[in-house]
């Protein structure tokens, strides 16, 4: 199976200087990235493995991941201290 990858780097390559700043900086931003990797390398897991999962369980995984895409997104575009 075809997997995309989904890494913050590959979603937002214009912020690249600013997850590696964000990631050094704040403790928040750094958990949320880690959570936010460790989900998406699960799911791409699953997805390249074609693992036996309900489609909700993976379903719910991704509405997750979005959820924590969207909450470092607010992070990057806020304005620097």
């Amino acid at each position: 199976m075809n997997v995309d990858h989904h890494d913050l780097h590959h979603e937002f390559p214009e912020y690249s200087a600013a997850i590696h700043t964000l990631k050094a900086s704040s403790t928040h931003f750094a958990r949320l990235s880690d959570e936010y990797d460790a989900l998406t390398a699960r799911i791409e897991a699953l997805e390249e493995n074609d693992a036996p999962i309900a489609d909700t369980a993976l379903e719910e995984m991704k509405k997750q991941r979005v959820k924590l895409k969207d909450e470092l997104y607010a992070m990057l575009q806020a304005p620097a201290p």
